[in-house]
């Protein structure tokens, strides 16, 4: 069975040749140039731009890309399973799903599932690695359509920013909020719901926001000892020891995983961003 995914997983570039998973790119446009995220703009090259006054802009995966390797699924008789970046986040989810229609009129009996994660970045990458363990553990087609629909909703997003002008651009947050959270150094918490960004809390300063949301991953994950932590940030590794550090201290997980926030989100949360992901208990 094939498994597809795009970048709005945040997963290492290595991930996708090592575990066999199809990379759908998402686009990056900067400086009048376009990019496919992953393979043609690494993450660091948008944080220098960012912070040079850059706006990079972002767009999806094109109908185009997504039906030769849907077609070549179909002609070959095979399986697979494409885990999409959240639909409320972005429309490839929803593209992907129109050139499966119209491939369904022509090979009626195309066998491709099309999961909306209702998910992003690594909490994204989390639902991929539970459908490349399932593969490997030679679970069926349908068996991993029904266990990857029911994981993605115990997925758990934490994050805060920085910058709140980042989110305001993107509409996530009012132009008025961001201005005002900037004077009073107001750093929102913000979560995942339904796919959908949602502030939970407003917290003054950096370092209380953040012990905040290790309060909020204690009361919703339970107990962590056998559970493997998401961490990922947007170019600053202080950052991310910090949490990471404040995490193993106080919940002592099994292992945490980092990574690099890519080029497509960071494009839209900035710089000094810092995101958790856990399972719900």
């Amino acid at each position: 069975m094939k498994i597809f995914t795009d970048s709005g997983c945040d997963l290492p570039k290595s991930f996708y040749e090592e575990q066999n998973v199809t990379l759908f790119p998402l686009r990056v446009h900067l400086n009048g140039q376009e990019y496919d995220d992953v393979y043609g703009i690494e993450p660091a090259e948008i944080y220098k731009a960012i912070a040079a006054g850059a706006q990079p802009k972002t767009s999806q995966v094109s109908p185009e890309v997504f039906y030769k390797a849907f077609e070549q699924i179909a002609q070959n008789n095979e399986e697979a399973i494409y885990i999409a970046f959240s639909s409320q986040l972005s429309g490839t989810c929803q593209t992907a799903m129109m050139v499966r229609n119209e491939l369904l009129e022509t090979y009626p009996n195309l066998k491709l599932a099309i999961i909306d994660t209702k998910c992003a970045s690594l909490g994204h990458g989390f639902v991929v690695k539970e459908a490349v363990r399932l593969r490997d553990a030679e679970k069926s087609f349908d068996e991993i359509v029904t266990s990857i629909s029911t994981y993605t909703h115990s997925v758990e997003h934490l994050f805060t920013v920085a910058d709140l002008d980042y989110l305001a651009k993107g509409g996530r947050v009012s132009k008025t909020s961001a201005f005002v959270g900037g004077l009073l150094s107001i750093k929102p918490i913000l979560n995942v719901e339904d796919g959908k960004l949602i502030p939970l809390e407003k917290i003054r300063g950096h370092k209380k926001a953040i012990n905040r949301m290790i309060d909020l991953m204690a009361e919703r994950g339970g107990d962590f000892s056998n559970k493997v932590v998401g961490l990922s940030h947007s170019n600053d590794e202080q950052l991310l020891a910090d949490v990471k550090r404040v995490i193993e201290e106080r919940l002592q997980p099994k292992s945490i995983d980092v990574t690099t926030i890519g080029a497509v989100i960071g494009s839209h949360v900035g710089l000094g961003t810092i995101a958790i992901f856990f399972t719900k208990e």
